[in-house]
């Protein structure tokens, strides 16, 4: 399992750095789940699926805590991401590529 420790400021910054993840990680399906929020702060966790240009597959889980600004701009993010190789056998997000459908279980009931 390995723990990210990248950490980007800015615009720009952040567009580069979600490009360069989107073109690492493949065939992506993601499930958000709001954990707590107050008047300009909310926690998520979170668990997605992808694979690599090797065809090795991962599930990437953790939290994220997000703060916005007075315009709604998130200017404060925080995330605790893992990443833990699995067999394609071990896959739980088996939609086809766009938006999770309403009936997919969230990830509770998958027990992630």
């Amino acid at each position: 399992m390995a723990n990210r420790a990248e950490f980007v400021t800015g615009r720009e910054a952040i567009a580069a750095f979600l490009s360069a993840k989107w073109r690492r990680e493949l065939d992506y399906r993601l499930i958000k789940e709001l954990w707590a929020f107050s008047d300009t702060r909310i926690d998520v966790r979170f668990a997605y699926e992808w694979h690599d240009d090797s065809g090795n597959w991962f599930r990437s889980f953790g939290n994220e805590n997000w703060e916005f600004d007075g315009s709604g701009l998130m200017w404060k993010r925080y995330a605790c991401i893992n990443d833990l190789p699995s067999r394609t056998d071990d896959r739980c997000f088996q939609w086809t590529l766009g938006r999770r459908p309403d009936d997919h279980p969230g990830l509770g009931e998958l027990g992630l």
